[in-house]
């Protein structure tokens, strides 16, 4: 009896270290993403006026902030109402980059680029955030510039609420955004191509939004408006996703929708949730059918509720999309922004968003989160950011595969020549054209399929239009190194060691 009672309050206490626990402490791919919005400087630029300097110096604290709590990806809105954060044939400057709509920044380099490459250098994802069809913000018309397209394209504009929207029925209008993305894909080293959960817009008592002359044109017979509205926007996500693919296959297109597809009041197949709009009847968007046809590379549903609200519980709708999910990546998007901020009294819990983050590791087909938005975290919540970071984000991981890598086989690339100064390691390869990382593990003499991310030493940015990966001595251990790649699609090569005491000088 007594070896009985010994082994259960043994068996308790390892359950209590978590050893029995579903998910790994140190997982070694888990997307961690944050939201970093522009419009209306919500977390950069600080100011549209503000010197080319202060902008650059604000959004490099962004970057080293999330690279401190060890975050791989960034989700930037470059293009927040019908206006660009980068030189385009096809939209103006912002304003909230510029200070006036249409002037060009005062940078001495081109800012996306560098946005994308200080992302780059510190071993994130950049995936670009676009609003595909809000126009204009307010009803500040004065502001905008005269080439934006409320100006030379009136015939595209739906005016609802106190917002001017592109109408999602008209070809043209999804052409025309077709354009911007040929543009942007083609000219910038993305990673991915963003959307969020603005599509219609969300239903406003006793508004009409004036679409009725479109429809007449081009319902097919026998269509409702509300079917008509739903193909409109497939039509938008189908066409992006094929001219992503027809310029870089490996960009990913990820869509963040509205937390709730519908509530199971209207739908059986429905969340148990009583949300006052869903995703699917009021925004007319259906990401169950771009997952089952194979439109989008990852889904990020923004589930910005605490964990048991009893009209849209955090836990019931991760459950459902973790239960409805087809072929693609799956995120959490978590509302950080509502803690001690919020009627909801759960946000004042400091656990809060830590559970969010526990209940994704302990869901299969969870491959992480994003946090809405980059300022929430950056102020005033230090005591959950150490919470994070201690509990689930002390060390680095790397994005997930893409979805993407299954029909592609990047080869390890050949190790040529070695060589070694006072301060770094140069490596020479045959070929690093499909590569984006260098990845540096400690090893012993024999090389492993595979290693631990407790063993990565440093993760490095490597330029696919060179040969060399430099890495400072002092991220290596003295004697063996295993070094790997991660390509494109984030896929990791096969390991190469070698031994630092070897390489000469």
């Amino acid at each position: 009896m007594t070896k009985q009672l010994t082994l259960l309050v043994l068996l308790l206490l390892l359950n209590s270290c978590g050893i029995f626990k579903s998910y790994e402490k140190y997982p070694k791919r888990e997307f961690r993403g944050v939201w970093i919005a522009t419009v209306v400087n919500i977390d950069w630029p600080k100011n549209g006026n503000d010197t080319a300097d202060k902008q650059k110096a604000d959004y490099l604290k962004i970057l080293d902030f999330y690279e401190k709590e060890n975050y791989n990806a960034v989700i930037v809105q470059v293009r927040a109402a019908g206006d660009a954060f980068y030189q385009s044939d096809y939209a103006p400057y912002s304003r909230f980059l510029t200070g006036k709509e249409g002037t060009p920044p005062k940078w001495n380099t081109d800012v996306l680029d560098w946005m994308i490459n200080e992302a780059h250098v510190r071993g994130m994802e950049f995936h670009a955030w676009l609003n595909p069809y809000r126009a204009t913000f307010d009803e500040n018309f004065e502001v905008l510039s005269e080439t934006h397209d409320y100006c030379t394209h009136p015939e595209w504009i739906v005016h609802y609420g106190k917002k001017n929207y592109y109408n999602p029925g008209l070809p043209e209008v999804r052409n025309h955004f077709s354009k911007i993305i040929e543009e942007l894909v083609s000219s910038y080293d993305v990673d991915a191509i963003h959307f969020d959960d603005y599509f219609y817009p969300y239903t406003i008592q006793d508004a009409v939004f004036n679409d009725s002359l479109a429809f007449e044109t081009y319902a097919e017979q026998g269509q409702t408006i509300d079917d008509w509205r739903r193909s409109n926007i497939d039509s938008l996500v189908k066409q992006s996703h094929e001219t992503i693919k027809s310029i870089k296959p490996w960009v990913q297109f990820g869509i963040s929708p509205f937390g709730v597809w519908k509530n199971n009041s209207t739908d059986p197949k429905g969340s148990d949730t009583k949300a006052g709009q869903t995703t699917y009847e009021d925004l007319y968007a259906d990401p169950l059918l771009w997952m089952q046809k194979g439109w989008i590379d990852y889904l990020a549903p923004q589930v910005y509720w605490s964990m048991e609200l009893p009209v849209a519980s955090h836990r019931k709708i991760v459950d459902w999309w973790s239960k409805n999910n087809y072929n693609t990546n799956l995120y959490v998007g978590n509302g950080p922004y509502k803690i001690r901020n919020n009627s909801d009294k759960a946000w004042d819990d400091i656990e809060e968003i830590p559970n969010q983050i526990e209940l994704a590791r302990e869901t299969p087909e969870i491959q992480g989160n994003i946090m809405f938005s980059a300022k929430s975290l950056m102020k005033d919540n230090d005591d959950v950011v150490e919470y994070m970071h201690k509990k689930y984000y002390k060390k680095p991981a790397l994005n997930p595969v893409s979805t993407l890598s299954k029909n592609h086989t990047t080869r390890t690339p050949k190790l040529l020549a070695t060589s070694k100064t006072d301060s770094e390691l140069i490596l020479e390869f045959n070929d690093l054209n499909e590569i984006r990382f260098a990845l540096f593990y400690t090893s012993g003499i024999r090389v492993k399929k595979t290693y631990d991310i407790k063993k990565l030493r440093h993760k490095i940015y490597v330029d696919n239009h060179s040969k060399t990966v430099r890495i400072p001595l002092e991220q290596l251990r003295k004697k063996y190194n295993a070094i790997t790649f991660l390509d494109v699609y984030g896929k990791e090569t096969t390991p190469i060691i070698f031994n630092l005491k070897q390489v000469n000088k």
